[in-house]
């Protein structure tokens, strides 16, 4: 059986138009599924009963079956979903104080980055993420947060994996997510965050309108930065600020960059010096994020007062450095704390 997710509509369109359906059919289907994100052909009330049956033995819409909620006193919500293999993910709703929704989502198993400040990196990648398995996060987190069509939100691919690991899937389904006859959302609701891939950032850049992007950057010169995200190896420093220096950013953006701050290892006033002339004529802003402890991670964050000083040396030289709360800590639902340790479901 075919998941209908995994298409754009366009191609929904012309499968439903190939098997004898109108050309209004198939846009009243895709109003049910990113409209009202109806995940079962029996409640598409305007389709005859017939059809609902013929659809249902043919498709299925929804890639995903949640396993469980976490909800923090934060408002933040985790997400615990099996996927057809018995893999299983984790995506994160996350309230902000503007009063719009964040959606974190997930584009891998697991990650084969192997980032020592971060949790997934230990499962190790299990397998990428299709489309639809991407797609059905947004719908999903959509529809428990009682969002409707007109109500705006935003996508961060900051969950498991690296999604210029699975360059393909992830630009088919952001495709997906902005298609008007989709979730029809705003490129610009929309950041993909990596940790330097040089190759898929160059491969970004050729999309006729590429999502904002995000880089986990995390220290200003590459024997830290090895340290502690082996990528650093074939991906350094110089060629990764090359490749940016190319990227077709738009006149009003900028860069995000991701500082997790570790206590003794990124922390100290010359790692905050560096970072001005490392990132010297690009446009960007930095998040400082202070490193979220997991079991067994061997790291702390820096107590207060470093943060507060490495914060007012990037301010001295006029740079953007906003301290970056993380949300969903007490159940291990914040930047680098997810990990799977649900059971794969019997059946």
């Amino acid at each position: 059986m075919e998941t209908l997710t995994d298409l754009t509509p366009a191609e929904v369109q012309e499968r439903l138009t190939a098997q004898g359906l109108p050309a209004f059919r198939s846009k009243q289907i895709l109003n049910w599924i990113y409209g009202k994100t109806v995940t079962d052909f029996r409640e598409m009330t305007n389709l005859s009963k017939p059809l609902r049956e013929e659809l249902a033995e043919k498709w299925r819409i929804s890639s995903l079956k949640e396993l469980k909620q976490n909800k923090a006193s934060d408002g933040t919500t985790k997400f615990g979903f099996a996927l057809y293999d018995g893999s299983i993910i984790e995506s994160v709703r996350i309230p902000m104080e503007t009063g719009k929704q964040t959606f974190c989502i997930s584009s891998q198993a697991g990650c084969a980055m192997g980032c020592k400040f971060c949790s997934t990196a230990r499962m190790g990648l299990i397998r990428n993420l299709s489309p639809s398995e991407i797609v059905c996060q947004a719908l999903h987190l959509r529809r428990s947060a009682g969002l409707n069509e007109k109500q705006v939100f935003n996508i961060v691919f900051m969950g498991m994996g690296e999604p210029l690991a699975n360059t393909d899937n992830v630009l088919k389904a952001i495709n997906i997510l902005t298609d008007k006859d989709g979730m029809n959302l705003s490129r610009r609701r929309i950041t993909v965050s990596t940790c330097g891939i040089v190759n898929g950032i160059r491969r970004l850049a050729r999309e006729p309108r590429p999502p904002r992007l995000a880089i986990s950057l995390n220290a200003a010169d590459d024997e830290t930065r090895r340290k502690i995200m082996p990528i650093t190896e074939g991906n350094p420093l110089d060629e990764l600020l090359d490749q940016l220096k190319r990227y077709p950013l738009p006149p009003r953006e900028r860069f995000t960059f991701e500082y997790v701050l570790i206590g003794g290892v990124n922390d100290r006033d010359e790692d905050a010096a560096k970072l001005p002339r490392l990132l010297n004529k690009l446009r960007y802003k930095i998040n400082l994020i202070p490193f979220n402890p997991f079991p067994g991670s061997g790291f702390l964050p820096p107590d207060p007062a470093r943060i507060e000083a490495f914060q007012q040396i990037l301010f001295s030289k006029n740079i953007t450095a906003t301290l970056r709360k993380s949300k969903g800590c007490e159940i291990q639902g914040a930047c680098g704390q997810l990990a799977t340790t649900l059971k794969k479901p019997r059946g």
